[in-house]
């Protein structure tokens, strides 16, 4: 008897077959998970005019405060749908996924004079974001 090691999830169309989840695919969705969340208290504390950020007058995306709590807040739940959509193993979640995190990526790029502490780390969870899903497909193409 020969014992296969499973490393795949499956999703929850077909019980043991069609749909599933690899093992970066998964990481990936958690991290979505984390990062949509994130952007969605960013942007409640941009629309809150919260006294975190600090307002520059010089910079080249100069939003206000307002602008990028809806922005970060859009993205934020984007961030989840698309974490949701590659949990659950549909066909649409990865490349959501991708193009969610590819958006956070340029615009935690556009807020760091804004809140730096936050939007560093926010690039490198989006960064490990589109490592795991774009490895997962070129190695699933070999």
């Amino acid at each position: 008897m020969t014992v296969a090691s499973d490393k795949t999830r499956h999703g929850p169309r077909e019980p043991g077959g069609g749909h599933t989840v690899d093992s970066a695919s998964l990481a990936a969705g958690i991290m979505l998970m984390l990062s949509g969340p994130l952007s969605i208290l960013m942007g409640a504390a941009g629309i809150a005019n919260d006294g975190l950020f600090v307002t520059s007058t010089g910079y080249a995306y100069n939003f206000g405060l307002t602008s990028w709590g809806i922005i970060h807040l859009v993205i934020g739940i984007v961030l989840v749908v698309a974490g949701f959509g590659l949990l659950a193993g549909v066909s649409w979640g990865r490349g959501l996924g991708v193009v969610a995190a590819g958006i956070s990526l340029i615009t935690q790029f556009m807020f760091v004079p804004y809140y730096p502490a936050w939007a560093i780390p926010v690039m490198a969870l989006d960064l490990l974001i589109l490592f795991a899903l774009t490895r997962s497909h070129i190695e699933r193409a070999r």
